[in-house]
């Protein structure tokens, strides 16, 4: 079993240390916390171990799993890297991309694997319809939450918006050409409400709209390509695939036909695919350890996290222009 050490006892660092103390890959061996007061706390609630020094828990360690917050990310992962840790960093990868692209060359020189916490791309909605997603050339998401002063610290787009950034990328193989924003303050110092357009060179189109002051919850996107139409609600865990096909000649009583002005005909049809029950982020952290354990490419690379957060500040500057 891989030692792994958390770096971070929050709100999201609690849930981590739950499910690797569950887990059966992990020997969770414990957890730092700068905050003393919260992590003594924690250590007595729970009965996780305490370590007061990082140093004394990065030693110890496999793998260190990094909740932190954002500000710390790159310091925790450095650290950690420089003694031949495997990482496993939550989103967004890092605060600035030049400390993204700095992790990237530590990660080949001392020979370790990293995995960025991206959790949608296990969301199991996203999963029963990832592979189904071919070539879209229009994607649009909605990322809507109630207020909530947690994570107000960053922007929008690095605090929801980047998971849809991630998830488009993930499924549209093409260079971004163009990023057209605007974002309004409303109740932060930073952006709350966020609207971007990304052109990617292969002509697909994203619309992405995020807003950390709703008045209810949404997480959903649509994806809509040659022949078909596939909805994903990130939220209640639900699918819609819509596809079209050449319609029969002799089409049946209940057969859904639509005939175009040329005179073409076709048949619209549904499919249902099923969606397995499971925990995300016990999922994201399990293939971490299968990765380090066979030596194979972790599901999220830190360089498709660093690419999410090259796009996200992206988004931002283009708020100035």
């Amino acid at each position: 079993m891989l030692k792994v050490g958390v770096l971070g006892a929050g709100h999201l660092g609690k849930i981590h240390l739950r499910l690797l103390h569950q887990s059966e890959k992990y020997q969770l061996i414990g957890f730092y916390d700068a905050d003393e007061i919260n992590a003594k706390k924690v250590a007595q609630e729970f009965g996780y171990s305490y370590y007061d020094n990082i140093n004394t828990l990065l030693a110890a360690a496999d793998v260190i799993d990094i909740v932190t917050p954002t500000l710390s990310h790159y310091d925790c992962a450095k650290k950690a890297m420089e003694l031949g840790k495997h990482i496993f960093i939550e989103k967004p990868i890092t605060n600035t991309l030049e400390e993204a692209e700095h992790l990237l060359e530590l990660e080949k020189k001392n020979k370790v694997k990293g995995q960025v916490g991206h959790v949608e791309r296990f969301n199991p909605a996203f999963m029963a319809v990832s592979n189904k997603i071919a070539n879209p050339m229009f994607i649009e998401t909605h990322r809507l939450a109630e207020f909530n002063p947690r994570g107000t610290d960053v922007p929008v787009v690095l605090d929801l918006m980047i998971h849809d950034i991630d998830a488009i990328l993930s499924v549209v193989n093409s260079p971004v050409e163009k990023i057209n924003a605007s974002g309004v303050s409303v109740i932060s110092n930073s952006p709350d409400i966020a609207n971007a357009r990304i052109q990617f060179k292969n002509g697909c189109v994203a619309n992405l709209t995020a807003s950390r002051i709703s008045l209810k919850n949404m997480r959903k996107s649509r994806f809509f390509q040659k022949d078909a139409y596939i909805s994903v609600d990130f939220l209640e865990k639900k699918v819609e695939v819509v596809k079209m096909k050449d319609a029969p000649e002799n089409p049946g009583d209940f057969d859904m036909v639509l005939q175009n002005a040329e005179g073409i005909k076709k048949q619209i049809y549904f499919e249902n695919p099923e969606i397995a029950g499971n925990n995300a982020i016990l999922d994201e952290l399990e293939t971490f350890a299968d990765a380090i354990n066979n030596n194979t490419t972790p599901i999220v690379t830190l360089e498709q996290g660093t690419h999410a957060l090259r796009v996200a500040l992206q988004i931002i500057a283009a708020f100035k222009e």
